[in-house]
């Protein structure tokens, strides 16, 4: 599968004609990717049809360096965290009177909340640590190996796995602390 998406990335980067079966192929991998960070499924839709939209729009900009599947796991992640940040705007800026004031923890699943938690330590560590944030991503969200992590930033191997340590550790102090 992924020699077969590689080459129909190839042709579609010279000839647009072959984008809607290009968009078909990675909706699965998108879809997959996305829901590791949105507990929700019409928040993960969202984020699968940014996703797409980005794709097409950034097409020309796959260098080709690594993997088109780790580029669009790149893209994916990168469009999930937004459209996080974006519903936890929106969240904010809605009246106390639309919002209950606190959460029933009978109707949120452990799941959902987990993966909340996770977002809002990634969010602490981007704001602290930015270069840490993208390597923990791509290796335990996104499933890339440390080269191809290291290929798709490059960035060198060692770097990513220092990067990478950090970042783990960062996090699990954050998902301890309450």
């Amino acid at each position: 599968m992924n020699e077969e998406l590689e080459a129909l990335a190839a042709r579609t980067l010279k000839d647009e004609s072959n984008m809607p079966e290009l968009l078909q192929a990675i909706r699965p991998l998108v879809q997959r990717r996305v829901a590791k960070f949105l507990p929700y499924r019409e928040d993960a839709e969202e984020a699968v049809q940014d996703t797409l939209l980005q794709v097409v729009n950034k097409l020309h900009t796959f260098k080709g360096t690594g993997s088109f599947a780790g580029w669009v796991t790149i893209v994916a992640t990168n469009q999930a965290r937004q459209t996080y940040r974006s519903l936890k705007r929106r969240a904010v800026e809605q009246t106390s009177e639309y919002m209950p004031e606190a959460v029933d923890p009978r109707t949120t699943s452990v799941i959902a909340g987990s993966r909340l938690d996770l977002l809002e330590a990634l969010e602490h560590l981007e704001s602290s640590h930015p270069q840490l944030v993208q390597p923990l991503v791509l290796r335990d969200l996104g499933a890339l190996s440390y080269a191809e992590i290291a290929d798709e930033l490059d960035v060198p191997l060692g770097t990513i796995k220092a990067r990478i340590h950090q970042a783990r550790k960062a996090v699990a102090e954050r998902l301890t602390v309450r």
